[in-house]
């Protein structure tokens, strides 16, 4: 299984006075959002479920990408790890899942992937971390794909 996290874009800071789920993304986040989706165009597996959080940037984020998509409710804002990873059904689900989320859960389950205990890890805004689950000799193994940043696109 893939498990693709993507943090939403660059968005609209919370002082504009709008509620958290209805900030927008920036001129310069929608850039980002737009450099990302095509790299990812590009790699995605066929088949891919998209996952989205119900948030306006996260939707924006998503419709850069120009593929059908799903609003998932549970890996909204103030979601946990646990419920990022039940959404996802990691890591029995057997294609690619892509989550578009906020942090600092994503950089949560990132910590959480890849040593087996949450930290509140840094994951940029725009960013895309790759994870795939594997067996090897008879061992389950998480391995780190990419970590990937729009500005690394450019």
């Amino acid at each position: 299984m893939d498990l693709i996290l993507w943090r939403h874009a660059e968005a609209e800071d919370a002082s504009v006075g709008l509620p958290d789920a209805k900030r927008r993304l920036t001129p310069r986040g929608d850039k980002q959002a737009h450099v990302m989706a095509k790299w990812l165009r590009a790699h995605l597996p066929k088949k891919t479920r998209i996952l989205v959080s119900p948030t306006t940037r996260t939707q924006q984020t998503a419709h850069a990408l120009a593929l059908p998509f799903e609003i998932e409710p549970k890996i909204g804002v103030g979601a946990d790890t646990a419920d990022l990873l039940a959404a996802a059904q990691w890591p029995e689900h057997s294609g690619a899942v892509l989550l578009i989320g906020h942090q600092p859960t994503l950089g949560r389950l990132a910590a959480l992937l890849l040593s087996g205990v949450e930290a509140d890890w840094s994951f940029k805004k725009g960013a895309v971390w790759w994870f795939t689950k594997r067996s090897r000799e008879g061992r389950d193994q998480t391995v780190l794909r990419a970590v990937v940043n729009p500005e690394m696109l450019r």
